[in-house]
């Protein structure tokens, strides 16, 4: 199991410094949402279901739709529809396609493997106690990533808006 373990930590260094070292930022979020599916096979590897669940429909999911939108609401103009021909090239997927179907392979698996042996001890923890944690514990600190998310998009749209500059006002670039 512990092959396993490694196999996909390299999977998740690697995803990692590609985020890091991309400069399309397109490319760099389909290695970060790569990243992120390894960290939840690594938790759903250690007997945490739930926080595998979470990491997926959460950061993955949720979050990644945001920073796609933030990033289609700031290349606008005409060199978009260019931009869009070479995203969509087979090229650019082969890497993250490649690193996820090494995830699914270890994920499959993981689930047809025999279940936890004996002399490991896992605590469970449920979508209940998770959910009376965040909002009793932990209000402050969800209510204050909300608006750190909020205040994010709100900067985005503002970079987004694009001066005429014979009036001095705001409007579409159209």
């Amino acid at each position: 199991m512990n092959y396993l373990f490694y196999l996909t930590a390299a999977v998740a260094v690697l995803s990692t410094a590609m985020v890091i070292f991309h400069r399309n930022a397109v490319h760099a979020l389909l290695y970060l949402v790569t990243s992120l599916l390894a960290v939840a096979v690594i938790f759903y590897q250690y007997g945490a279901p739930l926080a595998a669940a979470l990491e997926v429909i959460i950061y993955a999911g949720a979050i990644m739709v945001l920073i796609i939108f933030v990033i289609m609401m700031l290349n606008q103009g005409d060199s978009t529809v260019a931009q869009e021909r070479a995203w969509l090239q087979p090229n650019t997927w082969i890497g993250p396609a490649l690193l996820s179907a090494l995830l699914l392979i270890q994920l499959i698996l993981l689930i047809s493997s025999a279940p936890f042996s004996a002399d490991q001890t896992f605590h469970y923890i449920g979508p209940k106690q998770v959910g009376i944690a965040l909002f009793s514990h932990y209000v402050l600190a969800v209510e204050l990533a909300s608006m750190l998310l909020l205040a994010g998009l709100v900067g985005a749209f503002h970079l987004a808006r694009h001066r005429k500059p014979e009036t001095g006002r705001t409007g579409n670039a159209n």
